[in-house]
């Protein structure tokens, strides 16, 4: 598979040009991740209650800000910083990111791969609030923003995009399966296990009760906002447009998503008898979560077979969580957790030796080279990395447990959070109705 290099021929410009059209596409990368948190808002907004709209959406566009500034203050030295060499566990250098201090690394100057980091860091962390939904004190928001930004995501995101001990070993996953949904995913788990199910979630006998979220609407137009933000989140991971690869990475990421929509639905359709529009919107986004890591990597066949097995895998592992009685109400844990296990390993089995030595991380998988030694590294990578963030996680929770508390009283939660914790509602017209708020 051969891919058209841009032609800058002779002209003495060329590499000037070269690096600021690289310089703008990476610009336009990063806004793209960044209105991501606009999907989130609605994802998390419409697949909850009416009475905690105003908190859901106002929390995400706090600890984005928050966000922001503890990885400019300790995040991008943990993950990339200029000493990271000096350790393949955790970076070391350029905390308070000087942007008056603009090197040029690879072509890019490093404010905005700077900044492409930091949106990527959001989202992590925004797939996490999906454990906290519904019940978590705004307090317990703030304090998991600063640890997860300041130190739990940079330490996985150096182990593998940082020159880590993964990094090192080859582990491939291009634009952060693992790095970032996965370990969203991992704190949300730990989140959600330690608030223990919303109230009326679960009966005695252990059956379970629908909590439906009040706009499904909100819910597909997240998913679109989500799957367009992709392209910034997938091909921007190219940080250049010079050979076109950026190219097949979008077309890649556009197969992996569409398959795993039609096979989400039809699998619903086929046990339920009924085509779930949930399942379906879950199983695009479980698409685009598992082609993360192999959008590189991976011919349009093999794009098409990982959106295919996540469509169904995120089916089956709703079902596995509602059974154990986990109360995940954004599905963080089946859409990116266990689609960024399955896209992760799915690089060991599909990844060509042509696009790894392109790419220039790892080798081929099993299918193209018959050896097992990549499938090994990312089953390395996934369980190393989750092991981590989920203890990690689970220990810094457990401490805001026990000195400040996690989940809200009973009243406040049934009162909503709107009220509870802000002394509004999300949606002050439907009072003026005289309709109320449901749920």
């Amino acid at each position: 598979m051969v891919f058209p290099a841009m032609a800058f021929a002779d002209d003495p410009t060329a590499g000037t040009l070269n690096m600021g059209i690289n310089s703008l596409w990476v610009m336009v990368a990063f806004v793209l991740v960044l209105l991501m948190q606009g999907g989130f808002i609605l994802l998390e907004t419409g697949s909850t209650r009416m009475k905690n709209a105003g908190h859901v959406a106002g929390k995400t566009i706090f600890t984005a800000g928050l966000a922001a500034l503890i990885f400019w203050a300790v995040g991008y030295g943990f993950a990339f910083g200029a000493d990271s060499s000096i350790s393949e566990f955790i970076g070391f250098g350029d905390f308070l990111f000087d942007p008056s201090i603009v090197s040029v690394d690879d072509g890019l100057p490093t404010t905005l791969f700077f900044l492409f980091q930091l949106a990527f860091a959001t989202v992590s962390l925004s797939i996490a609030w999906g454990g906290f939904a519904e019940r978590a004190k705004l307090s317990s928001y703030f304090i998991f923003t600063i640890i997860f930004i300041g130190v739990i995501y940079p330490i996985v995101a150096h182990w593998i995009w940082g020159g880590g001990w993964l990094a090192k070993d080859g582990a491939q996953d291009f634009a952060g399966s693992t790095v970032v949904h996965l370990s969203g995913a991992l704190a949300a788990f730990a989140a959600t296990v330690l608030l223990k199910p919303r109230i009326g979630k679960f009966n005695k006998d252990g059956s379970a009760n629908e909590i439906s979220g009040h706009n499904q609407v909100f819910t597909a137009l997240s998913v679109l906002l989500l799957w367009v933000g992709w392209f910034g989140f997938n091909a921007g991971s190219t940080l250049g447009i010079g050979d076109g690869f950026f190219g097949y990475v979008g077309f890649t990421t556009m197969l992996g998503a569409g398959a795993g929509a039609v096979a989400a639905l039809l699998i619903s359709w086929a046990v339920n008898g009924k085509a779930d529009i949930t399942t379906m919107l879950n199983g695009t986004l479980a698409g685009l979560v598992a082609i993360t890591a192999s959008c590189a990597f991976v011919e349009p066949w093999a794009a098409v077979v990982i959106g295919l097995v996540a469509g169904v895998l995120v089916f089956y592992s709703a079902k596995f969580f509602e059974k154990i009685k986990v109360d995940d109400p954004i599905y963080a844990m089946s859409v990116h957790g266990a689609a960024g296990i399955w896209g992760t390993l799915a690089n060991g089995i599909f990844a060509t030796d042509e696009l790894a030595t392109k790419v220039g991380v790892g080798q081929g998988g099993l299918i193209d080279t018959g050896s097992w030694h990549q499938l090994g590294v990312q089953a390395l990578s996934v369980a190393v990395c989750g092991a981590f963030v989920l203890a990690a996680s689970f220990l810094v929770l457990v401490i805001i447990k026990a000195v400040i508390g996690f989940r809200v009283t009973e009243e406040q939660e049934i009162i909503g959070l709107d009220l509870s914790e802000h002394g509004a509602y999300g949606y002050p017209e439907q009072l003026k109705k005289g309709q109320g708020i449901q749920g």
